[in-house]
């Protein structure tokens, strides 16, 4: 358990554990993480004892170093998810609900399903480079955790960040582009219900290649509301395509993220995706539900429909003034 994941107080969670975990079925021990890399200290030593599944209490970043040790074995990953985003629990509809997180682990479905390899940094849900790496290197460097950090970093830095040129090889061929960001996925989401691949599967042996071109602040609220949605894929603004292997290179060194860790890289940057790499608990309940908006995602989408009205009104009444100095510069003319 990472005792300092996300902002929920996690005093409760041994005695929850202790009270709901299926005792007939399951020998258990819990430990605290220490310091950064932890989490793949105690993994690596208890796949290497033999134990059938480490858990990890926490956000992404918990769950990806404790996922990077187990890759390859025997020992499977599960997940009570108390981060920030939590976007691979909510991806594999895990329970955001602790006990029901623990009801999960008793019922004990394991799947194979698969993960990906960036620049040798395994990846479990996201990665990338851009903008959604910046921020993550913002979001790192601020010293808070939680959405709210996250949302103000996006809006403060976002009108300044400048689009990179970058050259994408996969087994297709090779293409340039100018892009706000490139993001591969395996799964659907960065966290908080925000589906940057809302097509994304862990069990295709493919994963999910996203490229963000260049927009102003008019088109922002509309691909919010899209990310929101599950339909990011539809918009102009964004190219999608699939593949195993992605080799990219851009201009300059730069920041990439693995599950929102931020790390430099160089000019070249190479991802591959590995399919059914790693043994995951999954929700053997997770397909009858539909992945139906929570009362955040529908405020949000709400919110951001409203903006757009009013982006529309704005654009409006600015292409009437502009046609009115036409008229007037053309009679000044005269």
């Amino acid at each position: 358990m990472n005792p300092i994941s996300g902002a929920a107080n996690k005093a409760e969670i041994p005695e929850l554990i202790a009270k709901t975990l299926d005792l007939e079925s399951f020998d258990y021990e819990l430990v605290l993480t220490e310091h950064p890399g932890h989490a793949t200290e105690i993994a690596r030593q208890e796949k290497d004892n033999g134990t059938d599944i480490v858990v990890a209490i926490g956000g992404d970043g918990t769950v990806n170093e404790v996922g990077r040790a187990l890759v390859h074995s025997q020992t499977a990953l599960g997940i009570i998810p108390c981060g920030s985003g939590n976007g691979l629990a909510r991806h594999l509809l895990l329970p955001l609900n602790t006990k029901k997180a623990i009801e999960i682990i008793n019922a004990c479905e394991i799947h194979n399903l698969d993960y990906g390899i960036i620049n040798g940094h395994p990846f479990f849900c996201t990665c990338g480079m851009g903008f959604d790496a910046f921020i993550s290197h913002k979001f790192a460097e601020s010293g808070k955790r939680g959405p709210i950090t996250y949302v103000e970093n996006v809006l403060r830095e976002g009108l300044k960040y400048k689009p990179e040129v970058y050259e994408i090889q996969d087994e297709s061929g090779t293409t340039r582009h100018r892009a706000f960001l490139i993001s591969c996925a395996n799964a659907s989401q960065y966290g908080n219900n925000a589906y940057i691949a809302p097509q994304a599967s862990m069990s295709d042996g493919l994963m999910d290649v996203i490229i963000m071109e260049p927009f102003d602040v008019l088109d922002a609220p509309q691909i919010s509301i899209d990310m929101f949605n599950k339909t990011l894929d539809k918009s102009s603004k964004i190219k999608t395509f699939k593949c195993k292997n992605l080799h990219i290179k851009r201009s300059k060194p730069g920041v990439i993220h693995y599950d929102g860790d931020p790390v430099m890289a160089g000019e070249h940057v190479d991802v591959e995706l590995k399919e059914k790499g790693i043994r995951i608990l999954v929700n053997p309940d997770g397909n009858k539900d539909l992945r139906k908006p929570n009362m955040i995602q529908s405020a949000a989408a709400e919110l951001f429909n409203e903006i757009n009205i009013v982006r529309d009104d704005i654009t409006k009444q600015t292409r009437h003034v502009l046609a009115l100095s036409k008229i007037l510069q053309r009679k000044l003319n005269l």
